[in-house]
């Protein structure tokens, strides 16, 4: 029993293929590139082969077929298992409206939009002067309500004296905004009855307003039109919910019903209930599931044929899908081997590139993987 699978020399680059026995476990070639030719002519120097791991790779699957046409193609059922969450993708891809449609019935209601109101404070709430002035205001005459004097409150709070006494004279904090801005008028003044009216229509966009004002001569920044209206978007129409992506409903899917969240399940479950096609989809992919859990690899033929049977033309993907049409009878999933030993030497010879430093070629680096072993 032989294991096969690629290795890096230059990642994305160039490739090797490098060959473990099953039952020791341990590395027997290393071979400088992974081409189908290149294991075939491995392979039938080795007739004795009778089972070959592999992933699912086709020059592995179309080399195996070539150098060992009798032997058993032992397909890892993780490799398996991504081949489908793969085409039950793209299923899922022809039914976004399905998905779109399990969001409309949670569609928030629209809220009245309510127009802005251009009070009489030029320092309103949100403004960073006003609240600071409103909390030194309220501090002060928290501690004044206390019974402490103003000498104390100035050393307490490090103002001076004179700061105190103005915060402390004042009844409200609004009898403190005085100052050169008090009544200074802006390139906005002469556009605000415009904004509003245009806010009451439904426009909320500043940077339209924007552009709407600059057509009427307004000749100031976008920055002022955007801060003017952003106090009133607290009554904003709240955003539609996005449908789930087809990628977060496979993994709905491919994930065993017991090991799923509640929330996700009733997710899915709505999903399901818009949908009779994904539905089967969920059938046939939890039915797959339970196969190569309970490695039943005999039963892959019904399995194919039960997902040509069921909708056709609504499953495509699926009916050629996990990768079983041109090698059916040939991979197994239900021994007990698989490529989980190649991939571990694979993680070794990262580490021994590691250690040569890139300055060494092919040929001592397979010396080291089969010695080192």
């Amino acid at each position: 029993m032989v294991g096969v699978d690629e290795y890096a020399m230059r990642k994305g680059c160039v490739y090797g293929t490098v060959l473990v026995d099953v039952e020791t476990r341990r590395p027997v070639d290393l071979l400088p590139d992974r081409e189908a030719g290149t294991v075939a002519a491995w392979l039938a120097e080795r007739p004795g082969i009778e089972v070959v791991c592999r992933d699912r790779a086709p020059f592995f699957a179309e080399g195996a077929s070539i150098g060992a046409p009798t032997a058993v193609q032992v397909a890892d059922r993780f490799h398996l298992w991504r081949n489908l969450g793969e085409a039950a993708e793209r299923c899922i891809s022809r039914h976004r409206s399905c998905l779109r449609a399990t969001t409309a019935e949670t569609a928030p209601e629209k809220v009245e939009v309510q127009v802005p109101v251009d009070g009489g404070s030029p320092w309103p709430t949100g403004h960073r002067f006003a609240d600071r002035t409103r909390a030194k205001h309220a501090t002060v005459h928290a501690l004044l309500a206390a019974g402490h004097s103003r000498r104390s409150i100035q050393r307490q709070l490090g103002m001076t004296y004179r700061t105190v006494q103005r915060l402390a004279d004042a009844a409200a904090p609004e009898d403190l905004f005085q100052g050169q801005w008090q009544n200074r008028r802006t390139k906005l003044d002469d556009f605000k009855p415009y904004l509003n009216e245009r806010w009451a229509e439904g426009c909320t966009d500043a940077w339209t307003l924007w552009e709407e004002i600059k057509a009427r001569g307004y000749r100031g920044g976008y920055g002022a039109v955007r801060a003017y209206i952003q106090p009133f978007r607290t009554t904003a129409t709240a955003p539609a919910a996005r449908p789930p992506s087809p990628r977060t409903v496979a993994g709905w899917i491919l994930t065993h019903p017991d090991a799923l969240p509640e929330n996700d399940r009733l997710k899915l479950k709505s999903v399901l209930a818009h949908c009779p096609e994904l539905e089967a989809l969920t059938r046939h992919v939890r039915a797959f599931g339970r196969m190569i859990t309970e490695l039943q690899g005999d039963r892959l033929p019904q399995w194919i044929e039960a997902v040509r049977a069921d909708r056709p033309a609504e499953s495509p993907h699926l009916r050629q899908r996990p990768g079983t049409r041109p090698y059916r009878g040939h991979r197994r999933a239900d021994l007990p081997w698989s490529s989980g030993v190649v991939e571990g030497h694979v993680n070794r010879i990262k580490m021994l590139k590691r250690q040569m430093y890139g300055r060494a070629g092919f040929t001592l680096l397979r010396k080291r993987v089969l010695l080192a072993s």
